[in-house]
């Protein structure tokens, strides 16, 4: 009955959506009141419930001054409410479906809030007036602009060959580094333009977009060409013509970070920020379950910098293994709530062998950037702000069921500072605190002589999260061990 009070609640909530809930950029912008969605996907009211819950906690910050920082220990009980909602969620639609039967897709459109990189786009509406359908219109409009903003990199063919059987074209293997592709390009954006950036209607683009773009070609020359990653990633089996998986792609990004980083001057770096692969163990593949070190990003911070500033922006990239052959629908809640961090990247993921890109969540479904489509290859120059990007953009919305993706998959964050990852910090230790024993990872300060665990390990004690609170981290209650699930 908690879950339908809670959905009562969120009703008569009114919330605006903000497209920066930490300030982390100068200027934080509103995604106006929005509209009704043309797509159709099952409509799920206790998921809806927790979307305009979650989005109604979100307090509007007004815009800082240029010496103010903001605090990460004065969160309030929101974000908790929140987190607590969304894991809720999973045990209600057990029930549900056991009584009700599972959720049919029919004619109806969802009117769910979407979660699109940390961005809330408030879909429902309360009432039935033709101005509230407007409303909802113009909200499912903006989500619509926001999505096809976003970079998409596909497959190519006609590039300078590749390995000893010379491929020309990745198309039937390349996926999954495409999909990398895309994750980092929105982490390039985002540092460059901030989040509230989106594809300018009119020509002339903005220089920093087109030079992002740019070193995305498919040529050697090119900084994340493919030719580059596949390079870098020999020693993960990356292989011109073999697929590969999230763990391998995440540390193949790690090592052409590294490489850049000694042959390259730090002012001259084509990814300005540190990348730090989120890992129980070396062996990522067997679902080792990851831990996010504190004192390991800071050094990783120090390493990028040569040793010239204690924090740097940062890239983080957490492989998980979810299930054996399907989503243990147990994480679920937990993943669907990642894309409310301000600092999501999204998921790399998809169906087994296809990986895609997936950037939001609504209901049980999520929306992804597909890059099976083959394409010319384009290389632009990075001084033509009149160039043809449309290649790089899509703006078909695709749906796939949250139950139907492989389990083995990637998620990533940017943080922009170090107050932004104490955010991060912050937000992931609740999550993993409400998880109810199945969090995707932890948060510790150091780390602690202790066995491996995996997603399929019992942890005996405590084992979550260690108090740190120049970080904000709250520690994982006794009750939240590892289970087997």
């Amino acid at each position: 009955m908690k879950g339908f009070r809670d959905r009562d609640v969120a009703r008569k909530c009114s919330s605006k959506t903000i497209i920066d809930t930490t300030n982390r950029f100068s200027q934080a912008s509103s995604v106006s009141e929005p509209e009704a969605s043309s797509s159709k996907f099952s409509k799920s009211s206790l998921w809806s419930g927790f979307l305009a819950s979650a989005f109604s906690v979100f307090e509007t910050h007004s815009e800082s001054s240029a010496g103010e920082k903001k605090s990460v220990h004065t969160k309030t009980n929101g974000w908790t409410a929140a987190v607590k909602r969304v894991i809720a969620i999973g045990s209600m639609r057990k029930l549900q479906e056991r009584v009700l039967g599972p959720s049919k897709t029919g004619s109806s459109c969802s009117t769910s809030n979407i979660w699109l990189l940390g961005v809330c786009y408030k879909i429902s509406s309360d009432e039935s007036s033709a101005d509230a359908e407007a409303d909802t219109s113009n909200g499912f409009d903006a989500f619509k602009q926001d999505f096809s903003s976003r970079i998409l990199m596909t497959y190519r063919k006609g590039f300078d060959a590749i390995g000893d059987k010379k491929f020309t074209s990745d198309a039937g293997w390349g996926c999954m580094l495409r999909s990398s592709q895309m994750l980092v390009a929105q982490a390039l954006l985002f540092h460059q333009l901030g989040r509230s950036w989106q594809k300018p209607l009119q020509k002339p683009y903005d220089q920093q977009y087109i030079e992002i773009l740019h070193q995305f070609g498919d040529s050697e020359a090119m900084a994340f060409s493919i030719h580059n990653l596949l390079q870098a990633g020999k020693a993960y089996g990356l292989a011109a013509g073999s697929w590969v998986g999230p763990y391998a792609m995440c540390r193949s990004w790690e090592a052409l970070s590294r490489c850049e980083r000694k042959e390259t001057d730090l002012e001259q770096l084509s990814l300005p920020m540190a990348v730090y692969v989120v890992s129980g163990d070396e062996d990522g593949e067997r679902g080792g379950a990851p831990v996010v070190c504190i004192e390991d990003a800071s050094r990783r911070c120090r390493e990028f910098s040569r040793g010239q500033a204690d924090w740097t922006p940062i890239l983080l990239l957490v492989p998980l293994v979810l299930g054996l052959e399907k989503l243990n629908p147990r994480y679920i809640p937990s993943l669907q709530a990642t894309f409310t961090f301000p600092q999501s990247l999204g998921v790399l993921g998809g169906k087994p062998s296809a990986s895609t890109y997936i950037v939001g969540v609504q209901d049980e479904n999520a929306f992804y950037l597909d890059p099976h489509n083959v394409q010319s290859v384009v290389n632009l120059s990075r001084d033509n702000l009149e160039a043809d990007t449309s290649s790089y953009h899509c703006d078909t919305i695709r749906p796939i069921a949250l139950e139907s993706i492989d389990p083995s998959l990637a998620i990533g964050f940017y943080c922009r500072d170090k107050d932004d990852f104490g955010d991060f910090c912050h937000r992931a230790s609740l999550l993993a605190n409400e998880s109810s024993g199945a969090p995707l990872f932890t948060v510790t300060q150091t780390h602690k002589p202790s066995k491996h665990v995996s997603h399929g390990d019992v942890l005996a004690d405590s084992g979550g999260v260690q108090e740190d609170d120049s970080f904000g981290v709250t520690p994982v209650g006794d009750g939240d061990d590892w289970q087997f699930i």
